[in-house]
């Protein structure tokens, strides 16, 4: 397991109110160090919160920020331990990041034992949902967000079939039912779907399914290597030269760097953030490339930073790191940073954020080396998240 601790270098601090002292503000960064999603999140959100810190200032209730990262290697009683000890022995009061359903669920639980805050970047909706909690929160895209969005972008003018080729934990599964909701409420067929297990290398006999099936669209979900090597072999079965079209879920621009523009061109990308959007993302990911090796922020990425700033505001506002009093001042204090305007948490702890439909452009349509997408349409949170009155969560009053 791989352990790094960083205290913020600045001096500035928020004043004290006299005579009452505080617990040194120190927030855990859990994710995949060094697996197949490391390209998304892994060190490159531990960089973005560092930014956060930065932002915030370095200091908090007279003492510097502290950040602690560790890989949970996917395995959720592994990811546990860490947050245990973390929350009981360490002192963090929130973990942010995770991007492994399974985890982030145990994680969320541990949370609310121990009245402590975790946001998380997961898809799976339990999240938000069945298993919420007033202790959670979700930042970004959820499958719910990822199939609506993807299905509605990809239509052509007429309904079509699909065939999913789905990862096979929770996250795959509500997006794989989400994405048949939308393509059934637009008319299209669901022909069926195969799961693989997290960390697969051989996608054969998954897509000679799929090219049995004759569907109109063979839908590939999942993220990391498993989604590049099913792109990578779905070309060696010459998927995309019949008439089937393949549609990757979860695709990143960290996916379009690695196979390249030629390969990837036209598939289809949901996202809170793209570096090129505005001269704000243009500044900040200049900063962030420093940081990190020279390479381009993430959605994901970009979203950790966004959550880390957002805790580190409710605590200088709070005065405090009481749990129930940062929690209120996050749910109350719209979302604001270089790219989120205004957004709110949701009782379930969704943030309601603007969403981006963007595709993959050919090699002719781009400027430069990263000028990888276009984005075509964006979706309010409203249009783009599950409605409140089909969320699952208890603390939503319907």
């Amino acid at each position: 397991m791989k352990l790094t601790t960083w205290l913020a270098a600045s001096t500035l601090c928020a004043a004290l109110p006299f005579g009452l002292a505080q617990a040194q503000v120190k927030i855990g960064i859990l994710n995949d160090q060094g697996g197949p999603y490391s390209s998304i999140t892994g060190p490159g959100a531990v960089a973005a919160a560092r930014l956060a810190i930065e932002d915030a200032g370095g200091s908090l209730l007279g003492k510097p920020i502290e950040l602690v990262s560790a890989d949970h290697q996917h395995k959720p009683d592994v990811g546990s331990a860490i947050a245990r000890r973390w929350y009981d022995a360490e002192g963090v009061g929130a973990i942010f990041d995770i991007y492994n359903s399974g985890v982030a669920l145990a994680v969320q639980k541990l949370a609310e034992e121990k009245n402590k805050i975790v946001v998380s970047t997961v898809n799976t909706l339990d999240i938000t949902g069945k298993s919420c909690s007033a202790n959670g929160m979700q930042w970004g895209a959820d499958s719910y967000a990822h199939s609506n969005i993807t299905v509605k972008g990809a239509y052509k003018g007429k309904p079509e079939s699909w065939y999913f080729i789905t990862v096979d934990y929770s996250a795959g599964h509500s997006m794989e039912k989400a994405a048949r909701t939308a393509i059934e409420a637009g008319g299209g067929k669901f022909l069926g779907a195969v799961r693989y297990p997290l960390g697969s290398t051989d996608f054969s006999s998954y897509l000679l399914q799929a090219q049995a099936s004759k569907a109109d669209v063979v839908a590939l979900i999942g993220g990391g290597t498993d989604l590049l090597n099913g792109i990578k072999q779905a070309d060696e079965f010459q998927i995309r030269k019949t008439k089937q079209r393949l549609i990757p879920f979860s695709f990143s621009t960290a996916d379009a760097v690695a196979l390249g523009n030629k390969t990837t061109a036209g598939f289809p990308l949901v996202l809170s953030f793209y570096w090129d959007e505005s001269p704000a993302t243009r500044t900040w990911t200049e900063r962030f490339r420093k940081v990190n090796g020279g390479k381009l922020p993430t959605d994901l990425q970009a979203n950790v930073y966004s959550a880390v700033l957002h805790y580190l505001k409710a605590v200088k506002a709070a005065g405090t790191t009481d749990t129930k009093a940062v929690l209120a001042q996050m749910k109350e204090t719209p979302v604001t940073d270089f790219y989120t305007a205004g957004a709110r948490i949701r009782e379930d702890g969704r943030l309601m954020r603007q969403m981006l439909y963007a595709e993959v452009k050919t090699p002719e349509q781009m400027k430069n080396k990263d000028d990888l997408i276009t984005v075509v349409k964006k979706f309010s949170g409203e249009e783009s998240f599950m409605p409140r009155a089909q969320s699952e969560c208890p603390l939503i009053k319907k």
